[in-house]
């Protein structure tokens, strides 16, 4: 029995991705980045289909901890000065791949963005909590 989602591109099985795996573990790999916009940045992915870390299993939490060591490891030559990490959960989030994926963004103190962290976009003056 196969854990891919048909055409998930995500899902390695499905042989879509466009790149190859940096490094991986049971439960994970890892990509860098692909999008001109983002150069210096990389992704962990799990090998099982899921849509949202919530629904990760025990055993894939367990091994998270070490791929996400292997990532940090992975950005040290670049002597990156923080890292923003962050889940874009269902679309409306801005999730446009459908399989559960940790962005992970090395952070630099002379980069023009500098300090601007995830929760700028929940300080949009438009946008009112109690309405």
């Amino acid at each position: 029995m196969s854990d891919a989602e048909h055409g998930c591109r995500f899902c390695l099985e499905n042989n879509l991705l466009v790149d190859t795996p940096l490094f991986d573990n049971a439960h994970f790999y890892a990509l860098g980045s692909i999008d001109p916009m983002v150069p210096i940045a990389g992704m962990i992915i799990p090998r099982r289909h899921s849509e949202t870390p919530f629904e990760m299993l025990p055993e894939e939490w367990l091994a998270f901890g070490d791929i996400l060591a292997q990532a940090k490891q992975h950005f040290a030559e670049l002597l990156p000065d923080g890292f923003t990490l962050g889940w874009n959960v269902g679309a409306v989030a801005g999730q446009h791949v459908f399989h559960t994926h940790l962005h992970i963004i090395p952070r630099f103190k002379d980069a023009p963005n500098a300090g601007v962290g995830i929760r700028r976009i929940m300080r949009t003056p438009d946008w009112d909590r109690d309405a």
